[in-house]
């Protein structure tokens, strides 16, 4: 070697990365060589069977699982299983997140029996003060 690693760098071009020919060839070879995001290759893709596109944000599913957060300490999975089970409909499960100590970190996730039942608590309880305190 009879150059200093200044002088190497000061001779190499800059902006020209040495790249393996076999890497990346396989995706090439499935997903093309464009350079578009995805979300502009799908809207480019004509659909031909006549169904509409609904974009994911505006979509949504029926859910069958909430978490409920903000709780106070004192309040148990019972009482949150009778207020859901009144209110909006059977439930599979309630579970009541503890930290170390056995504190109620104050959420709760909530597993409704019918899907869509989530959805309708959500609408109903969202941003909402549960014992109006």
């Amino acid at each position: 070697m009879d150059k200093s690693l200044d002088e190497i760098i000061a001779t190499r071009p800059k902006g020209i990365r040495k790249s393996n020919p076999r890497r990346n060839s396989g995706k090439a070879q499935v997903l093309g060589t464009t350079n578009t995001a995805p979300a502009t290759r799908a809207r480019a893709v004509p659909v031909s069977n006549g169904a509409k596109i609904v974009p994911a944000a505006t979509a949504q599913q029926p859910a069958d699982k909430i978490i409920v957060s903000n709780l106070p300490p004192d309040v148990n999975e019972l009482q949150v299983k009778e207020l859901f089970h009144s209110t909006v409909g059977p439930l599979k499960d309630v579970t009541l997140h503890y930290d170390s100590q056995g504190r109620s970190k104050g959420v709760a996730a909530v597993h409704f029996q019918r899907r869509g039942d989530g959805t309708k608590a959500y609408q109903q309880y969202n941003n909402r003060l549960i014992d109006g305190s």
